[in-house]
């Protein structure tokens, strides 16, 4: 009995120690007051105020570090280590924009060859256009899957369509993402995660780099 109590206890000991382990934490981008991270092998873009579903919430973030807390831990993390010991090689697969206006982060880039101008904006889960530029591109996006996706104004009839090839400085990917979101009419094509995921981001002078992953 004494053997199975003592069995038992152990056992318990050890449930409570690996559900108090901290997650593990890497971090692949870092913007003023933002961050984009991984989180147990999730990736999340962590805002100010705003906890992740693992319970990891951002106390501050500059192009150096992040700050985070967990269960009221603080916890420090910079850039994985991969991504900064390889950070300034190969710069011809690189990006560099400056913040422009309303503290928003433009550039121009190509399309399935064809010129356009992008909005960094990491809350869009794709790269999103509106029906005019996407007829603009030639794109047969009418036919793509259709899905209702959450704006500012609530839920938009939109559809999913696959870019052969999306260029931003000397950065070019294939078979990326888009969304065709059909209520918008006008608007900057978004530069979201679908092509930012794919890559390393960091804030430096006022100048978002990105670096394409390998």
């Amino acid at each position: 009995m004494a053997k199975r109590n003592n069995f038992i206890a152990a056992l318990l000991l050890f449930v409570c120690t690996a559900a108090a382990a901290a997650p593990d934490i890497r971090v692949n981008g870092l913007m003023p007051n933002q961050a984009v991270v991984t989180i147990d092998g999730k990736q999340r873009i962590l805002k100010m105020g705003t906890p992740s579903p693992e319970g990891v919430s951002l106390i501050a973030a500059d192009s150096q570090k992040a700050v985070l807390e967990w269960q009221g831990e603080r916890i420090e993390r910079t850039l994985t280590r991969e991504i900064s010991a390889n950070y300034t090689e190969r710069t011809e697969e690189e990006a560099r924009i400056p913040r422009g206006r309303d503290n928003h982060f433009f550039t121009t880039g190509n399309i399935n060859g064809q010129p356009v101008r992008f909005m960094v904006d990491t809350g869009a889960f794709a790269i999103a256009m509106t029906p005019v530029e996407a007829d603009r591109l030639r794109l047969n996006w009418r036919q793509g899957e259709r899905f209702v996706a959450n704006t500012a104004g609530g839920g938009t009839p939109s559809y999913k369509v696959m870019l052969d090839s999306v260029s931003v400085g000397g950065i070019t990917l294939h078979n990326i993402t888009a969304a065709v979101i059909v209520a918008d009419s006008t608007g900057e094509i978004l530069l979201g995660m679908s092509f930012l995921e794919k890559t390393e981001m960091r804030e430096e002078d006022n100048t978002l780099v990105l670096r394409k992953k390998y």
